[in-house]
């Protein structure tokens, strides 16, 4: 049912485009759309369009038929190259003839793509009342929470199908990511060289690439040093980009027992397979948590300026574990005065975390 008596008819609809230009955590957050949306109308083809660098979050995905790239790099590869590649994506955008458009943020490039694609139906979020244009470009809008929303992003993403009439059901909302057969032998090959055995060791990705949601390295080495004592072996992980091997590198010089290493080795869809067989996994805030959560591995994170609420571990087992002391937080700063360190993050005990893990644990068993 749908109240506002505008919603959109399915049965009419042969193809729809979801496109969410954000980052990999975010790009996660999104797939239960396409799963209500292929629930309500298994007939409708639906396409995504990501940024590149992000397609993994999405690929294999049941519910849709072709993964769209925006690439970042064309803006330093050249005029040219920057025409050639946005040419390319007009085109087999066009081809698709859309009757339907569902934009999950606010980004122009939808707006624009929406002007140019005229799908019948398009959905995406209101915003400044001033904004002319946006305001006349989609045939409906939903409204995003304001500051201090107290709830998950998942459901914020939904709330574009429940706007055109689509009410998602309660078994409908989990996240869903395939890593598939390549990274299950990858990671099967990297397991049996290393001794692991599935649902005996501990997953830790300490870093982000957001600096500001990052654990103090020696905090983390002392964390490490208290998981051994479980028994379980440990595997560290984090993306191959510098600030987070280096990071790395300074939590592992601190150690004093055994590591597995797998710092920068694994692509989006191996670290999937890899946390799939973890018996939890330990880390900030970051797109590997969403990931752990989409694979159903217990979790235990930790929150500082980013708010557990909108971001937290999405329906699997877990721990926060948050600063009480600061009543600031959740403020969405880069750290404190925009210093990259954040106080309500970087003072949270050792043992906090660690007898956070001890309990999910216990949960479990």
């Amino acid at each position: 049912m749908n109240p506002a008596g505008d919603a959109v008819d399915l049965a009419r609809a042969h193809r729809a485009l979801v496109i969410k230009l954000r980052h990999h955590g975010d790009v996660l957050l999104a797939s239960p759309v396409f799963s209500v949306l292929k629930h309500r109308a298994p007939h409708l083809e639906i396409d995504a369009l990501v940024y590149a660098d992000t397609a993994e979050m999405l690929t294999l995905h049941p519910a849709i038929a072709q993964v769209h790239q925006v690439d970042r790099a064309w803006k330093n590869a050249g005029p040219g190259a920057q025409l050639g590649g946005e040419w390319a994506l007009w085109r087999a955008l066009k081809a698709r003839r859309y009757d339907l458009l569902i934009h999950l943020t606010e980004h122009r490039r939808g707006m624009w793509l929406t002007r140019l694609l005229r799908p019948g139906s398009a959905v995406a979020p209101r915003v400044r009342s001033d904004d002319a244009i946006w305001s006349e470009t989609f045939t409906h809008y939903y409204a995003l929470p304001p500051r201090g929303n107290m709830r998950h992003t998942v459901e914020v993403n939904l709330d574009a199908l429940r706007r055109i009439g689509i009410a998602p059901h309660e078994d409908e909302r989990g996240l869903l990511l395939i890593s598939g057969e390549a990274a299950d032998r990858e990671v099967a090959s990297l397991m049996s060289a290393h001794g692991l055995a599935p649902r005996e060791f501990l997953h830790f990705h300490p870093a982000s690439r957001w600096m500001f949601k990052t654990w103090p390295a020696e905090r983390s080495a002392a964390l490490i040093d208290k998981l051994a004592r479980t028994g379980m072996p440990v595997v560290v992980t984090c993306a191959p980009g510098k600030i987070e091997m280096d990071l790395v590198a300074r939590i592992l010089a601190l150690t004093t027992t055994p590591v597995i290493n797998l710092g920068g080795l694994l692509s989006l869809k191996a670290l999937a397979a890899l946390t799939s067989h973890a018996r939890a996994f330990i880390g900030v805030d970051s797109a590997p948590m969403h990931i752990a959560s989409a694979m159903g591995t217990p979790v235990v994170t930790l929150f500082g300026p980013s708010g557990e609420i909108e971001w937290g571990p999405w329906r699997v087992a877990h721990r926060i574990v948050a600063s009480s002391q600061h009543p600031c937080r959740p403020c969405g700063n880069d750290g404190c005065g925009g210093s990259k360190v954040s106080e309500c993050l970087t003072t949270l005990p050792v043992a906090r975390v660690f007898d956070a893990l001890q309990s999910l644990l216990n949960e479990a068993a």
